[in-house]
């Protein structure tokens, strides 16, 4: 995990000055300044309205008693999206724009599904945890009993 997360920050950047270069050779300086700009600006823009979205979405999946997963997940993405959309860059703006897209979001989220499925134990309350009951050692002071004061 270390090596890609080194690879990733080694070649991301590398790739960025790369395209920087590239670009403002074509451009020129202004116009590539200006490019950047104006997309930190409307990525900011578009991650606070999805964002103010993708909250109420989850407010009322948990109001309705269901779990707000795929809200959840949404919100992260999009909270993604708005980071990388500060970042200077164009290959981060393209993948923050990208991220931006509901129809995206959800390939995404599917990929993520798959490689994580197996990894992750989802407890909600009033579900039996095993593991916990397991572990937890048994109190002679707790009886099960609420006391509501």
């Amino acid at each position: 995990m270390f090596g890609k997360l080194l690879l990733l920050f080694i070649l991301v950047p590398t790739a960025e000055l790369y395209l920087f270069i590239t670009i403002g050779s074509q451009l020129g300086l202004g116009p590539t300044l200006a490019i950047i700009i104006v997309t930190a600006i409307l990525g900011a823009s578009l991650t606070k309205s999805q964002g103010r979205r993708a909250i109420a979405k989850f407010q009322a999946a948990t109001a309705a008693g269901h779990i707000p997963a795929k809200e959840a997940i949404d919100g992260l993405m999009i909270l993604l999206a708005g980071a990388v959309l500060l970042t200077p860059g164009f290959l981060t703006d393209t993948v923050g724009f990208l991220l931006l897209v509901p129809p995206f979001r959800a390939i995404v989220a599917g990929y993520a599904a798959k490689r994580l499925k197996g990894k992750i134990k989802v407890v909600a309350p009033g579900m039996p945890n095993q593991d916990a009951q397991e572990q937890r050692p048994e109190s002679k002071l707790d009886d099960g009993n609420v006391i509501d004061v």
